[in-house]
């Protein structure tokens, strides 16, 4: 799994400066008043092979203020859940008081097993390293100095996270001829029920409860010969909702199972599909290139004479108030991106739909892997995009598209050779792809298309 660093620090150290180097973003808001920053944030970072989540906590031991007690009480959760700490410093104040505190509270909420890095930041001449030897009275073995505003340190900083994260656990290593699966879902809409119904155990504590699955829980089965690596993860939810720090936890180790799978099975309650954050979370598994499922599960509790209003989808008098059909149309409606997708109707209470699952699974990976010959490829496109309007610029200059080949799989990739790639807009390019599904079956799997410039000789 990937791993999490954590950002902490006292008021106005920089770490929300140094949470946007390292993400590449700026969602941390970044300002001179201390304090303020008061969730946390999260980001992804890769360096040197190494994929981890960064998270960017709320200053403490600073001012008292109305919201100290709760962002301790984060920060404390960030401690004890992340795999390597990075604890700033402000280099033009040296170690204060406050920092003394916060390294003895990182040691009482991390019981000194896991990795420091203290960062002394805001050295923005080599002529102050000298104030990097004052970190060391600190107690930690990592000590560097950086600028996180000019980027000074910052390769040297991830070199060292890069050492300290844990190496990936041997039983998520990769097998070819193992299908990796993620069940993924807002709290209490069935993961747990699900994983048990598909392995035939009762390995994950089910609950009406919501938000019983704390942590992701992982299992091996063969199922007719094919062995697959099912993950049940905690549920997802709004962080406004968020319940508890356990829970902000279990979000970012989700997001974490969807990188490392195959295939997400997006669990969604019948009775109450398309809700914001399956569309986040469908979002987030499309931007991964993982092949995706919606399961609509608990269609036992809907009942033949239940009203389509009650679902959130609309009956009229024209036609037949067939819930299923509504509902499917209802998700390809508010997820539009999302056309591709297979949907099962399921019941992981009474098993209904768990073999249609298994099977739907098998065609999405077996579509994942496929690849088109580039001689067929370049002829069919030819042909459907010979009668198209292809885009143009304000000077008039049209696209002219020369050839293309499949570059990989899993997903499958495209790679479109073009007079200038600067001319394909999001429009065309969705229609392109809409033109790859029409000359081969790419059920439940993104495709990848990438325009490069070329001179016609």
């Amino acid at each position: 799994m990937a791993g999490i660093v954590a950002i902490i620090g006292r008021p106005n150290a920089g770490k929300s400066s140094l949470f946007n180097r390292l993400t590449g973003r700026r969602d941390a808001i970044v300002d001179d008043m201390p304090g303020v920053t008061r969730d946390r944030l999260y980001g992804e970072c890769e360096h040197r092979g190494k994929n981890f989540y960064v998270i960017d906590t709320g200053g403490i031991f600073g001012e008292d203020t109305a919201f100290s007690a709760g962002i301790k009480t984060h920060v404390d959760e960030a401690v004890r859940e992340c795999d390597v700490i990075i604890f700033m410093l402000d280099g033009r104040d040296g170690v204060t008081s406050s920092d003394e505190e916060i390294a003895d509270f990182i040691r009482k909420a991390s019981g000194d097993s896991k990795p420091v890095i203290v960062a002394m930041n805001k050295l923005d001449d080599p002529k102050h390293d000298d104030f990097i030897n004052d970190a060391y009275a600190l107690g930690f073995e990592n000590v560097l100095g950086l600028s996180a505003l000019h980027k000074r340190g910052i390769d040297e900083l991830l070199d060292l996270v890069a050492e300290l994260l844990p190496e990936d656990d041997e039983d998520f290593a990769h097998d070819d001829n193992e299908i990796r699966l993620v069940i993924a879902g807002k709290p209490n809409v069935g993961k747990s029920s699900l994983l048990n119904k598909i392995t035939n155990s009762e390995r994950s504590l089910v609950s009406p409860i919501a938000g019983t699955t704390r942590d992701p829980v992982d299992m091996s089965v063969n199922i007719d010969g094919q062995q697959f690596r099912i993950v049940d993860t905690a549920g997802l939810r709004r962080r406004a909702k968020f319940d508890g720090d356990l829970e902000y936890y279990s979000f970012v180790r989700t997001l974490a199972a969807v990188d490392r799978s195959d295939i997400a099975l997006l669990l969604m309650d019948a009775r109450e599909p398309c809700t914001d954050q399956d569309k986040k979370i469908a979002a987030h598994v499309v931007q991964k290139g993982k092949g995706i499922i919606f399961i609509l599960n608990k269609w036992d509790l809907v009942q033949v004479g239940v009203r389509s209003e009650e679902l959130g989808v609309k009956s009229t008098k024209k036609s037949p108030d067939n819930i299923a059909d509504k509902l499917i149309k209802k998700i390809r409606d508010d997820m539009p991106f999302l056309t591709y997708a297979p949907i099962v109707f399921a019941s992981a209470l009474n098993g209904r739909g768990i073999g249609k699952i298994i099977s739907t699974v098998m065609t999405v990976d077996a579509n994942r892997r496929k690849r088109i010959p580039t001689n067929l490829l370049n002829r069919l496109m030819r042909d459907v995009l010979a009668f198209d309007r292809l885009p143009s610029d304000k000077r008039g200059r049209g696209l002219k598209v020369y050839y293309c080949s499949q570059a990989d799989a899993l997903p499958p990739t495209f790679i479109f050779f073009v007079n200038s790639p600067e001319l394909v807009n999001s429009s065309f390019e969705n229609h392109v792809k809409n033109k790859l599904r029409e000359l081969e079956d790419f059920t439940g799997t993104p495709l990848r298309t990438f325009w490069r410039g070329k001179e016609r000789d």
